[in-house]
């Protein structure tokens, strides 16, 4: 009976250890895609402002 006890214990232990690591793993990616994220918002909207700045001197240009 202890056996089976002691067996049960390192079992659930070492998926206990396993679940941790993965827990780490997922974490960091999702820290890794909220930087991808951020990251992007910010190159989207510097190329918005960019857009806008060439529509409005392309608009100047433009003959009355």
């Amino acid at each position: 009976m202890a056996k089976a006890l002691m067996g049960h214990v390192t079992t659930e232990l070492h998926s206990t250890t396993a679940l941790a690591v993965e827990n780490r793993r997922l974490r960091r990616r999702v820290q890794d895609l909220e930087s991808m994220v951020l990251r992007l918002q910010a190159d989207n909207d510097r190329l918005s402002a960019a857009a806008r700045d060439d529509a409005l001197s392309v608009e100047d240009l433009q003959p009355a």
